[in-house]
């Protein structure tokens, strides 16, 4: 019996291991009648420039790539599967060592789907033009400063859009395999293994993570105004924009913050913005007048002056000693 699809997975150099052990599991569970793990309904198999590649995780841990381009079968199979690295900007740079794997893919009628950052390498390779894709909250303003002319749907787990599929990586991984089995062998195989990888239900993949939402019985127009903080933390948006938006007055807004976290919105946006640019000082090499234009502060000196007075060290220093330092960062927004 042959399979009903198969699946070539292609581990980029720093992948995040969760979202591949999850997707990988998730297809051997649904594979087999029982848990005996064989491909019997779905086939994979792990990919890389050439067979025999050693391929190591963000966390250190080592995968042996069991095909490379030239060997495998591609007839064989109907999605390729691309795992990010954990920093964006690294991935990106790997499109010329990938670029003609990836364009044998798509020859072969393929579907193309990123896991994580592995949607900046299928931009650069320029294999995203005409498609939306679904971005990681925390790379979306990179996103978008790199690549303006491909639109994101920022509120999506993962995306379908035609033979371009995109998952914002985490365990968001497990929903999209399940949504791809589904498809081709039902949605009973595809739910198959579930409860032994203790994940109680799917989630859609327009679901709101409640870890980037403010705790309960905060005030709504509160939470509405945080998420659209990290939507538009890039923007030149004025806070008075953001209030008519929420639906509240400027002033009424601000006293919310304050009853919040002890400050109006424009200081906690700036303090979002600052945070944001802490953390990609240590996770990319690009300058401070690049990253200064993702948080939307375009003035580099200005922005350089404001880190110091938060940080107590220059941005240059901050990212020389590679050790992010406590922030006392406001309860319930997760942003760092």
């Amino acid at each position: 019996m042959a399979p009903d699809v198969g699946f070539l997975l292609l581990p980029l150099p720093g992948f995040a291991l969760l979202p591949f052990g999850g997707f990988l599991d998730k297809l051997r569970f649904s594979a087999d009648d029982e848990d005996n793990s064989r491909q019997r309904h779905c086939r994979w198999r792990i990919l890389g420039l050439t067979e025999g590649e050693t391929v190591t995780a963000s966390c250190g841990v080592q995968v042996l790539t069991q095909a490379g381009a030239r060997e495998v079968d591609w007839s064989r199979y109907q999605y390729l599967v691309i795992f990010g690295g954990r920093e964006a900007e690294s991935t990106r740079r790997l499109a010329p060592r990938y670029r003609g794997l990836l364009r044998l893919a798509r020859a072969h009628g393929l579907s193309l789907a990123s896991i994580d950052n592995a949607c900046f390498l299928l931009a650069e390779a320029g294999l995203l033009a005409g498609h939306r894709v679904a971005v990681h909250w925390r790379h979306a303003r990179e996103f978008a400063t790199a690549f303006a002319d491909i639109p994101m749907a920022r509120d999506r787990l993962y995306l379908l859009d035609g033979r371009r599929i995109s998952c914002a990586g985490g365990t968001a991984a497990i929903e999209l395999a399940t949504e791809l089995l589904a498809r081709h062998c039902g949605r009973e195989r595809a739910l198959k293994g579930l409860a032994d990888m203790l994940v109680d239900e799917t989630r859609d993949r327009g679901h709101r993570l409640r870890s980037l939402t403010a705790e309960a019985g905060t005030d709504r127009h509160l939470v509405r105004a945080l998420a659209l903080m990290r939507q538009y933390l890039g923007s030149a948006m004025t806070v008075a924009a953001l209030a008519e938006e929420v639906g509240v007055g400027r002033r009424q807004l601000d006293r919310l913050f304050v009853a919040r976290f002890g400050h109006p919105a424009r200081a906690h946006w700036q303090e979002l913005r600052l945070r944001h640019l802490a953390w990609r000082l240590l996770h990319s090499p690009l300058p401070l007048a690049r990253l200064a234009e993702e948080v939307g502060m375009g003035d580099a000196n200005h922005l350089a002056r404001r880190f110091k007075d938060r940080f107590g060290l220059t941005p240059a220093r901050y990212r020389r000693q590679k050790t992010p330092p406590a922030t006392g960062y406001p309860a319930g927004d997760a942003s760092s």
